[in-house]
């Protein structure tokens, strides 16, 4: 494992967790990165609201805006700054998956000063099935976060992976212990008339159309 310049907080440590997320919270609204852990891989991320730190996270990743990056939320409520509106398919489907792994894109609210990519609008956001990620969130607002890797190399399911990859491009490191199994979210679009499922992950489309009340398509 390389040595980061950045410090790493084993959260499995009460007094190391409080230190980390005091840290990291510090390191996110002065717009640097951190890596914390997720339900699903390590997470890279940083001040949703801040273009400059949105940069750096692409930067680190060696990846251009083409790929916008996903929000993640600390609670329901939160998305209702953050999007145009929130039609009742996507209040059930948060209702019955959040926290957890579905992401839904919905347009995004147009007085916000954000600037996440080639968003075309919209924004892709999800609420995280895990503490350290949810005490984080709650307490900075929603963050930028991609997967904690170079682009085109393998998501870190640990943060040792994660700092192999990024090593001093971070300026704070949350080590949760090994990330759940390494299965992606399941992508809800709810921009257009009907729901369409970009990309089906841990929660099934049989899931998602029983909540929706009918077959929702793929595409």
């Amino acid at each position: 494992m390389t040595a980061p310049a950045a410090p790493v907080y084993d959260c499995s440590d009460p007094d190391a967790r409080a230190a980390g997320l005091t840290a990291a919270a510090q390191a996110v609204r002065s717009g640097r990165l951190v890596v914390l852990p997720t339900d699903t891989v390590y997470g890279l991320g940083c001040d949703a609201f801040s273009a400059t730190a949105v940069k750096s996270l692409l930067a680190a990743k060696h990846r251009g805006p083409d790929m916008p990056v996903p929000v993640l939320v600390g609670s329901w409520s939160t998305i209702d700054g953050l999007v145009l509106g929130v039609p009742a398919t996507a209040r059930a489907l948060i209702e019955a998956f959040w926290p957890g792994g579905l992401s839904i894109v919905l347009p995004h609210a147009p007085s916000l000063a954000w600037d996440l990519g080639s968003t075309k609008g919209t924004v892709m956001l999800r609420m995280p099935l895990h503490p350290v990620a949810l005490e984080l969130l709650r307490d900075v607002g929603p963050m930028a976060v991609s997967s904690a890797n170079i682009s085109g190399r393998p998501p870190a399911s640990n943060a040792g992976e994660a700092i192999d990859q990024l090593a001093d491009s971070v300026a704070v490191y949350l080590d949760g212990g090994p990330s759940g199994a390494p299965v992606a979210s399941t992508i809800v679009d709810l921009t257009g008339k009907a729901p369409r499922i970009l990309r089906e992950g841990e929660i099934t489309r049989a899931m998602v159309s029983e909540v929706v009340g009918h077959e929702v398509p793929m595409g």
